[in-house]
């Protein structure tokens, strides 16, 4: 089933090679995990030009796929494929297999579990249940409703509830660490406080842009109906065969029943077909996961804003904290300025010139003393005053 360098391997089959050993993964090529309509599953590796014949896709289109070049969430639909990147999700849909890559990563193997049980086909266990269908209830037979539904928009919806689960954990998880980091940091503010919250809001800027892409992608799918409508797979499909059939049944025309035969066959195709026109199938389906990961974008914005409100009020505390040391500051620098007038006082004492004033005086110089010493109470006093009237000090 593979290219010229690819090798099929069958699910659950070791693979051998020429001299006993394991057959080693051909140069450039990818591995992939194949799920068709009829249940069956095997994993292929092969390179990306066996992929492009066999879902007949460009390599503009297969190279954002490529994990080695950094594309946004896109999902892309082709005449006769749905590509599809979301994140670690990196699948080919066509109407009738899927072709998941990197099966075995730690992140994919889920969605390959999730797929083996959504994409079972709709009459797959009517042998089992054959003996008994009659005592089933008429309620029950609604449970197969949602496997009515196309192969590709089956698989679209796995891939679509797989990266919406998952962003919407990785959201949960930021949300029961950010919130009692910061009630820690309300609490104490530290270096080691704020450097964990410093970790959390660039873990959750990472997480907004992710949330962010796949949103976007999901919108504009939304908003276009030619985009919307490329991923009817099947129903082109049928379209195709239909055509074939209308030719066919055109060069065995017979003029006695040939009006009852065209109009059977348009009947039939416009049955098979529907309205080319209708969406709704599909924008339903798109638009239950775009509401989903709006939310969950919303929950990213208000775990933003609650770091803001928490930044704010943080920087108000160090705002506050700042304003008392300028105000110790202005206390003593106010007590310098008054205690450099006792300086000036031993200054002019000390100076050793003879003065007919300063001998015999000595009892003159205790009262200096006391003077200077209210002096300078009292230009403290003065520049406090000041300073609580411009609004400085606090009261």
């Amino acid at each position: 089933m593979g290219g010229k360098d690819g090798k099929v391997v069958p699910e659950g089959q070791p693979s051998s090679g020429g001299d006993g050993g394991l057959i080693k993964k051909a140069a450039g090529s990818w591995s992939w995990m194949l799920i068709n309509a009829s249940g069956q599953e095997m994993v292929l590796d092969v390179d990306k030009y066996s992929i492009m014949h066999r879902v007949q896709i460009h390599a503009r289109d297969l190279r954002i796929l490529d994990p080695l070049l950094s594309y946004p969430s896109t999902i892309l639909g082709r005449e006769k494929a749905i590509v599809l990147n979301l994140e670690h999700i990196k699948a080919i849909i066509t109407a009738e297999e899927i072709l998941l890559r990197d099966p075995l990563d730690d992140k994919v193997a889920p969605i390959v579990e999730e797929l083996r049980r959504r994409l079972k086909p709709v009459n797959a266990d009517d042998g089992d249940n054959i003996s008994g269908r009659e005592s089933v209830p008429l309620h029950d037979l609604d449970t197969g409703e949602e496997d009515e539904s196309p192969f590709e928009f089956r698989a679209l919806e796995v891939a679509l509830e797989a990266i919406c689960s998952c962003l919407a954990a990785r959201t949960i998880e930021l949300e029961m660490a950010v919130y009692p980091a910061l009630d820690m940091l309300t609490e104490k503010i530290s270096s080691r406080n704020l450097d964990r919250l410093r970790k959390l809001k660039s873990q959750m800027t990472r997480l907004t842009a992710r949330v962010q892409k796949v949103r976007d992608e999901l919108e504009k799918l939304l908003d276009d109906d030619d985009d919307m409508d490329e991923l009817y797979l099947s129903r082109k499909l049928v379209g195709a065969s239909s055509s074939l059939s209308g030719s066919a049944a055109f060069l065995h025309y017979s003029p006695s029943i040939g009006s009852k035969t065209a109009r059977a066959s348009r009947a039939s195709v416009a049955t098979a077909l529907g309205d080319e026109d209708d969406v709704g199938e599909v924008e339903m389906l798109v638009e239950s996961y775009f509401m989903q990961i709006d939310g969950t974008l919303n929950k990213l914005t208000t775990i933003r804003e609650y770091i803001d409100s928490t930044e704010d009020y943080i920087n108000i505390q160090l705002d506050s904290k700042r304003n008392q040391l300028i105000q110790l500051e202005l206390i003593l620098s106010s007590g310098t300025v008054s205690l450099s007038i006792y300086s000036l006082v031993a200054g002019i004492f000390g100076v050793n010139i003879p003065y007919t004033w300063n001998t015999g005086y000595g009892y003159l110089f205790k009262w200096v003393v006391i003077i200077t010493g209210i002096f300078c109470s009292v230009v403290f006093i003065l520049i406090m005053s000041y300073a609580r009237y411009k609004g400085l000090v606090g009261s």
